[in-house]
């Protein structure tokens, strides 16, 4: 199978190009490489790799040709970064998307997977699951939802769309992000010996390690299209909803760094049902003190630095001249 990923040079993207080819697929890659090129080194000039420098917003139909699956991963890839850029948040996470779909159906294109977030969920009582009413309080949430909303009724006529809310991601990746909670935290204790937690540490997320999203894509590309098609998923598992100062306890865990409190309180917070995608037989492996182990690890050692390209606004403020 030829699938066409795109945005495969970011966090989750340099994670799951490596993991699909091991299982046999070939892969197109459609990325404009924002955060170099170098991300996939580890995969250019593979046999069954093609890279495709462009930019989503952009790409032709002709990207299409002789694909079987797309994973449309491009996006600006966090609220405070959609917050920063709102009209490009707007033309790639939503705009671009659906153009994408739509053109995937046109060409004959038998699956879409949109990569989608768990944001939309905004702030929520209990636990909720993918029949919940979505309350995005941000431009990245409210694009990633109204791109959903304008890929899933495209299934059908041998077209399989499909929307995965992927859950916060944590765990070492080529392309990595030093501004996701469980890596932030990991830093913080590795350069401060500090874990600084926002606000009172009460709100709730849940996690997902890069692998296992990775893990979760190829499973919804081998699950027969009847049972996901014009369908959204909720990835991750139950035992990993966290509080944030959960999630800071894990860190010290493992670092022995001190737990600290600043700023206010971050208005998301939601506390995910995984029941769906479990049902069709997908669970995840990694646990956050796994992903928090490999992160520091890489930090002792010296083969993860802090670049100012694995802080996501950071960068983009360098690089948009912001």
């Amino acid at each position: 199978m030829k699938v066409l990923v795109t945005g495969c040079g970011g966090y989750i993207g340099t994670t799951l190009v490596p993991y699909l080819m091991r299982k046999g697929y070939s892969i197109r890659c459609v990325d404009w490489l924002i955060f170099g090129e170098d991300v996939l080194s580890h995969v250019i000039g593979e046999k069954g790799f093609e890279l495709v420098k462009a930019d989503a917003r952009e790409a032709g139909s002709e990207v299409l040709n002789g694909v079987d699956a797309v994973v449309d991963l491009a996006a600006i890839p966090n609220d405070p970064t959609g917050d920063l850029v709102p009209q490009l948040t707007w033309q790639i996470n939503y705009e671009a998307r659906v153009r994408m779909a739509k053109m995937a159906k046109e060409k004959g294109v038998a699956r879409y997977i949109l990569a989608s977030s768990a944001s939309v969920y905004g702030r929520q009582s209990g636990t909720v699951d993918e029949t919940a009413t979505p309350n995005p309080l941000t431009v990245y949430a409210k694009a990633n939802l109204q791109a959903e909303r304008e890929v899933l009724p495209l299934n059908g006529n041998g077209f399989t769309s499909t929307a995965l809310r992927f859950s916060t991601v944590y765990g070492p990746s080529r392309r990595m992000r030093l501004d996701l909670v469980v890596n932030a935290m990991t830093l913080s204790a590795f350069n401060e010996g500090k874990i600084w937690v926002e606000g009172d540490g009460m709100q709730e997320r849940p996690l997902v390690h890069v692998v296992d999203v990775a893990r979760a894509v190829a499973f919804i590309l081998e699950t027969p299209p009847e049972e996901i098609g014009g369908q959204v998923f909720n990835v991750g598992s139950d035992d990993q909803n966290y509080k944030i100062i959960e999630i800071a306890k894990e860190v010290q865990q493992v670092t022995g760094a001190e737990i600290k409190f600043r700023g206010e309180v971050d208005r998301r917070s939601y506390r995910l049902s995984f029941a769906k995608i479990r049902k069709l037989g997908f669970n995840t492996v990694y646990q956050v003190r796994d992903g928090v182990r490999q992160v520091y690890h890489e930090l002792l050692i010296g083969y993860l630095k802090p670049e100012d390209r694995w802080f996501t606004v950071k960068w983009y403020k360098k690089v948009l001249g912001l």
